[in-house]
């Protein structure tokens, strides 16, 4: 598997301070967190940078930009019913999303991260899940056309890998795949092993964070199975990404972000490197008993 962190760990770093930093920890991509070309909460918001220049920072950095993390939703409904098609800019949010899309391909990322999100109140899910599957296959076609896939993280009305692998199968696009964030399932009570054999080859990233109490806290200190998930992907074979995410984005009293990864990285090799010792042990057990 790969490792990445989330720039949500660093809101007031530029996009060469962030790389210029993560070149000396061993993980091997960073997710940009974008809140649109608008956005002033973020310094290191790739949409506020010429892509062809961010990409040059990650080369000369030695690093991947293996996702662009957005976000986009499909829930927003339509009205008035029926008349709101005609009448309304129901475009909107599958626009916006492909322009996320088409920034992604320039940053040469392979993924664009995207929510469900969740059924209105007096709205019967299903009548909700179609509007989403439906806006979810028009951004993924996009995808499509640039090389870009489309990962959507579980949460809202889809907390958990069962309710992903549903839409996933309603929408029936190629390039769509699941986001896990272990968190989120955890905390509607799925196990991270029962996430993974759910989704099984639909699987591409897995978000990874820990908490004591509801707040973020150093990851193994808390109460999220993030290391039965990291064991729990080493055991499938698992060659994707995993993602730190430490949210000072949104909490600001947090860690600061030096202090977070340099022990977010420590930790979470720690464990990938055990895993294979592991897994290596084993297999040469089954080989032995096998003579």
């Amino acid at each position: 598997m790969k490792t990445a962190f989330s720039t949500v760990a660093c809101p007031e770093w530029t996009l060469g301070q962030v790389f210029d930093f993560a070149a000396h920890l061993e993980f091997d991509g960073i997710e940009l967190r974008t809140l649109g070309p608008a956005s002033a909460d973020l310094a290191c918001d790739p949409a506020l940078t010429d892509p062809e220049k961010t990409r040059g920072l990650a080369v000369r950095a030695g690093l991947a930009i293996p996702c662009l993390a957005t976000s986009a939703r499909f829930d927003a409904p339509i009205w008035p019913p029926v008349v709101g098609r005609v009448i309304g800019d129901v475009l909107r949010p599958i626009r916006s999303a492909q322009r996320e899309v088409e920034l992604a391909d320039r940053l040469g990322c392979g993924f664009v991260r995207v929510f469900g999100f969740e059924a209105p109140r007096g709205e019967r899910v299903e009548s909700c899940v179609s509007r989403i599957a439906e806006r979810l296959w028009a951004v993924a076609d996009t995808g499509r056309a640039r090389g870009v896939r489309v990962v959507v993280e579980n949460g809202g009305s889809f907390p958990t890998a069962a309710d992903l692998a549903r839409l996933l199968d309603r929408v029936g696009h190629p390039m769509l795949g699941a986001a896990y964030s272990v968190a989120v399932g955890h905390a509607a009570g799925e196990e991270p092993g029962d996430a993974i054999r759910t989704l099984a080859e639909r699987l591409w990233t897995v978000k990874v964070k820990d908490l004591a109490g509801g707040r973020p806290c150093a990851l193994g200190r808390g109460e999220v199975p993030c290391r039965a998930a990291v064991d729990a992907l080493g055991s499938a074979g698992f060659t994707g990404w995993v993602i730190y995410e430490w949210d000072r984005l949104w909490i600001a009293d947090l860690a600061p972000p030096e202090q977070a990864l340099h022990a977010a990285d420590e930790t979470l090799h720690g464990w990938i490197g055990a895993g294979r010792t592991a897994n290596a042990r084993s297999a040469d057990g089954r080989a032995l008993a096998a003579v």
